[in-house]
């Protein structure tokens, strides 16, 4: 019989030392992971069968089975599913899934003292089947594809490599033959496997029946409850069993932050069991990651790839939608434009929102959590989703300028000053920036709250969102802002002693100056009240792009322009005073013209720009350095 012997690849190498060595004190996962395996085989062969003819031996009930033969020192688990070729063996065991091998490695590297964390890594990117080398020196796959002729056997030690052989394996169906270390014989023990079978996978769908082989008159049992979780009334479920859900359907390890378990009946009806993890998946912001639901039709798995299903900004979502209104036959292309998951996915939205709205409300620490792990996805829902676009903004929670707190949009306009009228914000690359920058002074010395914007996606919903209880959302630099009627203090010398005519008339000749001299580099010059410790800074006009998504759009075209600026300039500032005054007398305008430059440039290195012209601004800078010395 011809063979052919592989080597793994280098990456592949790489996660089977990591699983062998460093999750010992986890191993008995390697049976969750193999039921998981084996039940998702015949899921699929349940769903195959019913639109391919060659699949036809599904005629015997499906059930996986677990032998244990302490005389051999093997445990063999086995199931009549799908099966596997030999170009699937290749693929499925011979190479780690290309777009996951280099995130796991990542990952593991980041949380390699945290054991719960490994096992978890294991579920997260597809590699159970190699936990099957934490127990065993020899692992031995024998499947056969149903609908083809064909049998193989996989051989390898989970080092070097691996062969590939014929087999003489006669129903369809996948068989492991594990021959344990010397260390695992703790495995061979049947009250061992039922405990764990029962700790993880009491909920498996199919019967998982065990057989002790070694012992005399052995009757092959079965050890796990053998109905789907989510069939069972909730009142009958415990929550230990939804946690082992959880940690089956891969979603993470441990407790879920939320459970939402509901049978819903009307004119499309059906089951959903769902959970929302306590932390953030590796691939949360992957382009290609969408919605990850398992669809179920009257319990046979259709699909975990319906985008339809829910909104992908829920995709941090996790479980599984069962239902009967939806024709078993359906193609995975038609069911995109089912009428019947519309209305399923309608529901199951409104659902899930309402539960984090209850959430927010009851229970702050709990929501806070959330928020900070799967926030910024949810924001997409306000750019994608305007339907519920106003629920969403109730859900969203902001930083702002005076304390570490995250405010809902409901606390903000509760908490303004009767003479206030919009919701001011700031957007940046980073909420430190966003916090030094020049613009937030005048709200600072006024007590006015500022949300800070530091995510990609606030740009794009920011400018479709409108209003929030009719409070237009206004950037603090952009457009012109007048906070002199805000929470003012008659007190406050500049309210009492100087009018704003007089104001600007005093600095006339200066601003017709430095718009002279500063050219085409700015748009506009005009005075500002906003600013109290800053000379100037940099406003977008009122019909042009706000600073931080001008930022965003030269990330993606380094040629991208923009549009220029309005300097605002503080005419309390000393250095504007001083500007001012040097003004009277012609022989200084070159100094004026110096100083404009200087604070033109300073404007924009506090939005983090470079100078214009650095070799100018070095030499300006320069001359006022010597100036200041001598």
């Amino acid at each position: 019989m011809s063979n052919m012997e592989k080597k793994f690849e280098a990456d592949t190498g790489k996660i089977l030392d990591i699983v062998i060595n460093s999750l010992y004190s986890e191993r008995e996962i390697f049976v969750r992971e193999l039921i998981s395996n084996a039940s998702d085989a015949i899921d699929k062969k349940k769903y195959l069968a019913l639109t391919h003819k060659s699949i036809n031996d599904t005629s015997d009930p499906f059930e996986i089975k677990i032998e244990v033969n302490s005389k051999e020192n093997t445990i063999k688990i086995s199931d009549n599913g799908i099966g596997m070729d030999e170009e699937d063996l290749i693929n499925s065991l011979g190479t780690i899934a290309r777009s996951g091998t280099k995130a796991f490695l990542e990952q593991f590297n980041k949380s390699k003292d945290d054991k719960k964390e490994d096992v978890n890594l294991i579920g997260q990117f597809g590699v159970g089947f190699y936990a099957s080398f934490m127990v065993a020196d020899k692992v031995e796959v024998l499947s056969k594809k149903a609908g083809t002729d064909k049998s193989w056997k996989w051989i390898s030690d989970g080092k070097s490599g691996y062969n590939i052989e014929k087999s003489d394996k006669k129903n369809s169906g996948t068989e492991l033959i594990l021959h344990l270390k010397k260390d695992a014989k703790e495995f061979l023990e049947g009250t061992r496997i039922q405990f764990v079978v029962r700790k993880y996978s009491d909920h498996i769908s199919y019967p998982v029946k065990m057989l002790e082989v070694s012992k005399k008159d052995a009757k092959e049992e079965t050890i796990n409850e053998a109905s789907a979780l989510w069939t069972r009334a909730p009142k009958d479920i415990k929550e230990k069993q939804y946690e082992d859900f959880f940690s089956h359907i891969g979603a993470g390890f441990g407790k879920p932050l939320l459970t939402m378990h509901n049978n819903t009946e009307g004119t499309v009806s059906y089951t959903n069991l769902l959970c929302i993890p306590s932390s953030k998946p590796f691939d949360l912001f992957n382009p290609d990651r969408k919605s990850s639901l398992k669809l179920y039709i009257n319990r046979v798995f259709i699909t975990d790839k319906c985008d339809n299903l829910i909104p992908a900004y829920l995709r941090f979502v996790k479980g599984i939608v069962d239902t009967q209104d939806i024709d078993l036959n359906v193609s995975r292309e038609m069911l995109q434009n089912n009428p019947a998951v519309a209305k399923i996915s309608k529901s199951l939205v409104g659902k899930i929102l309402r539960e984090l709205k209850k959430i927010a409300d009851k229970d702050k620490a709990k929501y806070i959590q959330f928020w900070n792990e799967f926030g910024q996805v949810l924001k997409e829902g306000l750019y994608e989703d305007l339907e519920r676009k106003d629920t969403l903004l109730e859900l969203a929670r902001f930083s702002n300028n005076e304390n570490d707190d995250l405010i809902s949009l409901e606390d903000y306009v509760n908490t303004m000053d009767k003479n206030q009228k919009d919701i001011y914000y700031i957007a940046a690359d980073t909420k430190s920036q966003a916090l030094s920058s020049p613009h937030l002074e005048g709200f600072k010395s006024k007590g006015i709250k500022v949300l800070v914007m530091a995510d990609p996606i606030d740009q794009f919903w920011l400018s479709m969102a409108g209003k929030f209880k009719e409070k237009n959302f206004v950037s603090i630099t952009q457009g012109e802002i007048d906070l002199d009627n805000i929470k003012s203090d008659k007190k406050d010398p500049k309210n009492k002693d100087t009018k704003k005519d007089d104001v600007d008339k005093k600095f006339t000749n200066l601003i017709a100056h430095l718009k002279a001299s500063l050219g085409q580099n700015v748009k506009d010059i005009r005075l500002t009240s906003k600013l109290t410790d800053s000379p100037a800074c940099l406003v977008a006009d009122k019909g042009d792009m706000d600073v931080a998504m001008e930022n965003l759009m030269k990330q993606r075209d380094p040629n991208y322009q923009g549009a220029p600026r309005i300097l605002e300039i503080n005419p309390e500032h000393a250095l504007v005073e001083k500007m001012n005054k040097l003004l009277s007398d012609k022989k200084h305008n070159n100094l004026v013209d110096d100083a404009g430059t200087l604070l033109f440039e300073q404007a924009r290195m506090m939005e983090g720009k470079l100078p214009s012209d650095p070799t100018k601004f070095a030499k300006i800078m320069n001359n006022f350095l010597v100036k200041g010395v001598s």
